[in-house]
């Protein structure tokens, strides 16, 4: 995220040159998910995004396995790069989110989210994910987003 002249928010888009994630876009305006990342995403051969992010000792929870709030952290940040195309002129939140943790997710794991837009409405839209390690589902969830104004 950075701030412009006048303080307001803008969203960082910027594709990584160097390292494991070149190629991948760094995307987003949220602190707490750049505390909790780092998150990136792509778009597939379809043009489809998928997301990803690699599991770190931060991520963890006391058993040893990626913590849930972990898990739905970046599952939230998926949803907006989901929803990019419908929020591009407005500010919007989280207004309902729905998980279901269906497998554990270990240290060192490539975490990779896939998802669509069920239905996008003028002051609401509709998601809805999975995301997978080695091709294995881990979590599944669904979720709304709610526009709240627009962006100045």
């Amino acid at each position: 995220m950075a701030d412009g002249d006048d303080g307001a928010q803008t969203w960082r888009h910027e594709t990584v040159t160097e390292g494991p994630w070149a190629g991948w876009i760094a995307y987003g305006s949220d602190p707490f998910e750049e505390h909790a990342g780092p998150f990136y995403y792509r778009l597939d051969a379809a043009g489809a995004p998928v997301c990803a992010m690699r599991t770190e000792a931060q991520h963890m929870n006391g058993g040893g396995f990626m913590h849930g709030g972990a898990l739905m952290t970046f599952a939230d940040y998926a949803i907006f790069v989901f929803a990019r195309e419908h929020l591009q002129d407005g500010h919007s939140v989280t207004a309902n989110f729905n998980a279901d943790f269906v497998g554990a997710v270990p240290l060192g794991a490539l975490l990779e989210c896939r998802g669509e837009v069920v239905k996008g409405g003028r002051s609401l839209i509709f998601l809805r994910g999975l995301m997978t390690v080695e091709g294995q589902t881990v979590f599944s969830f669904s979720a709304v987003i709610k526009k709240t104004g627009k962006r100045t």
